[in-house]
């Protein structure tokens, strides 16, 4: 009996051991690729801010926080990093309003919604060079769309991407046409997981169609919003691409983002150090909002 309760704890030990060798067997690939491409160029990139490297891998010398006191000192940066929160702010509030009023719409059982869904979502699909084109094609000032419907309607033609005033709200457009597709997505199928009993009480008691929607149907969607802001935030503060394909940061820098600065010092500039360096101070900024966002998400939980 006292051999078999020893050899019990023995055996267990070993089946332990042989799960958790097992366990890591299948975690490695992910964990590989995780130190390569996550861990190891973030350590890299910290240790490359505190030095003079150039694109040659000349002046590689540590030069301690002689880049950072620098960027403080940019005004180019902090027009750059200004651009780009005024873009967060200009695009995240109609990409969450347009997408709900289309989910919403979707939602009240119109026929044929297959279409409507494929209509709203399709643009979503396309390649950002190709959005980049087709709406520097429409914003021509001679031939493009936007300043014919203008004419039609007596509006003197409007410089849309020459404009300091109007290009970034040109560049808004092309974006919230071609991104709201997802967040139009995300709030269907939170309207759909709202149970119909509630709407069928909110009924029998009299409320209409606008008090169903506000009473019952947004405090639902609280949680999907609340998401959707912060994931709208995070996907804004890194714009790039159609930016730098439809303006390349001009008139005179007005849409120049962040992350083409960040570029332009890299691989214009040649100054891979300083580059690396307002990366570290952009990478603090999305993480003070990540931390927000779980300080919300823990007060409305709790």
């Amino acid at each position: 009996m006292s051999t078999a309760r020893t050899i019990a704890p023995a055996a267990r030990s070993q089946r332990s051991r042989r799960d958790n060798i097992h366990g890591w067997a299948f975690s490695a690939p992910f964990l590989v690729f995780f130190l390569m491409f996550l861990v190891w160029p973030m350590i890299s990139g910290a240790v490359m801010s505190l030095t003079g490297k150039s694109l040659t891998g000349a002046n590689s010398g540590f030069i301690g926080l002689a880049n950072y006191t620098e960027a403080f000192a940019d005004s180019d940066m902090w027009r750059s990093l200004g651009n780009t929160l005024y873009f967060t702010l200009i695009s995240t509030v109609p990409l969450v309003v347009i997408a709900l009023a289309l989910a919403a719409i979707v939602n009240m059982g119109l026929p044929a919604q297959w279409l409507w869904r494929l209509s709203f979502f399709s643009p979503f699909l396309l390649a950002s060079t190709v959005v980049s084109l087709f709406f520097a094609w429409m914003y021509n000032p001679e031939l493009g769309l936007f300043n014919d419907l203008l004419a039609k309607l007596g509006i003197p033609p409007v410089a849309w991407l020459n404009d300091p005033a109007v290009a970034m709200w040109a560049i808004v457009i092309a974006t919230v046409w071609w991104t709201v597709g997802f967040n139009f997505l995300l709030y269907l199928a939170a309207l759909q997981n709202i149970p119909q009993q509630h709407y069928e009480a909110a009924s029998l008691d009299g409320a209409g169609g606008w008090r169903q929607f506000f009473s019952i149907s947004l405090p639902q969607l609280g949680p999907t919003t609340v998401m959707i802001v912060i994931l709208q935030i995070l996907a804004s503060l890194k714009v790039f691409d159609q930016i730098y394909q439809m303006t390349e940061g001009g008139p005179g820098g007005a849409t120049r983002s962040i992350v083409q600065y960040v570029f332009e010092a890299g691989f214009t500039g040649y100054r891979l150090g300083y580059s690396a360096a307002i990366s570290y101070i952009f990478f603090g900024l999305i993480l003070v909002i990540a931390l927000a966002q779980v300080f919300i998400t823990r007060k409305r939980s709790a």
